[in-house]
């Protein structure tokens, strides 16, 4: 099959054949029909060290792990709900299955658990993936293949906004326009925020944000962003997310927020970084970090997007096939217009 590979830090994806994945018993085969790219993938090919907490990539690994796809093969003690054909969408992982986490749909954080795409199994860029039947789930038939890659970044936003406790009525700021930071503005405005503000340093995503029914958003280059932010709400945020992950975007969420403030990291930063503890104790901040999603996330996306209360589409920016793959990636880690590119193998 085809499969873009990793190669080393700096270097562009290699597009070869590879060996197919070999089913196991509680597996599924997927053909793959679309895989979105990730920043958190982009971010990982260039990792050199492990020293911002991360371990740099092997040779010959398979990112990947916004998919959707089709079965093609099921493995022998596999449910018998699924057969050959299925729509399907799993969580990228691998998991014991038997553990409290696992058990109570939280399999991400189990202690055997594999993750699939970022780095230990191969991940959705290729022809074919192997996934665990446990953690798929179909697709519905109203969600065409690339509102399927869309259900994982979409299940990010969800499980940052849940880790917020976000009430409705209130007023929250979203620091950072990317896939994730308008993910949570999907979901904060689902959730009854009465105030979604988006702060950014990129024009263009901005423009997106605004296409998304955002309340108001803020140019960080241009723009004093808690004096913006007061002039439409009146007063400081309730909810901070942080969906850029650099440093410096900690810090800058404890400056905005108001006493009793809370904030939920979000962004993965993959760098040391450093806050000063006393503006966040002296307000007494409830400080929150959220990572991935568990199945509930999973099933509650599928089914708000399948009756369109939930829609991403403005986020899908641009597809590409194997052929341009490579290059297009590469192009991203500079391209500050596009959202969500989505591969079609």
């Amino acid at each position: 099959m085809r499969a873009a590979t990793f190669v080393k830090a700096g270097e562009d994806l290699v597009v070869k054949e590879v060996e197919a994945p070999i089913i196991g018993a509680h597996d599924l085969i997927l053909r793959v029909k679309a895989c979105g790219i990730c920043g958190s993938d982009l971010h990982m090919s260039e990792v050199h060290d492990s020293s911002g907490g991360v371990k740099p990539l092997k040779q010959g690994v398979i990112m990947g792990h916004e998919f959707c796809g089709e079965i093609c093969e099921l493995g022998q003690y596999t449910d018998t709900k699924f057969k050959v054909g299925d729509r399907v969408t799993a969580l990228p992982f691998v998991n014991c299955g038997n553990c409290f986490s696992c058990l109570s749909g939280s399999g991400h954080r189990c202690s055997e658990v594999s993750y699939t795409g970022l780095g230990e199994l191969p991940g959705g860029y290729a022809d074919y993936i192997k996934v665990s039947a446990h953690e798929t789930l179909y697709l519905p038939d109203g969600l065409d293949w690339n509102l399927g890659a869309m259900v994982e970044p979409l299940a990010v936003g969800l499980h940052s906004v849940r880790a917020a406790k976000l009430k409705a009525g209130e007023s929250v700021l979203i620091i950072g326009a990317g896939p994730v930071g308008l993910a949570t503005a999907l979901w904060c405005q689902y959730f009854g925020a009465r105030h979604v503000v988006v702060s950014d340093r990129v024009p263009a995503r901005l423009v997106l944000a605004e296409k998304m029914g955002v309340t108001a958003v803020i140019n960080a280059d241009k723009e004093n962003v808690i004096a913006s932010f007061k002039k439409v709400v009146g007063a400081r945020p309730s909810v901070i997310l942080e969906c850029v992950g650099i440093p410096g975007t900690q810090q800058l969420a404890i400056d905005y927020a108001p006493a009793g403030g809370r904030i939920v990291v979000v962004g993965v930063c993959m760098s040391p970084d450093s806050i000063l503890p006393v503006k966040a104790i002296t307000k007494e901040l409830q400080i929150n970090y959220a990572y991935m999603y568990n199945r509930q996330d999973f099933e509650l996306t599928l089914d708000l997007m399948n009756r369109e209360l939930i829609d991403p589409t403005p986020m899908i920016t641009g597809n590409v096939t194997f052929e341009n793959f490579p290059r297009t990636f590469e192009n991203l880690k500079q391209d500050k217009v596009a959202c969500k590119v989505i591969l079609n193998p």
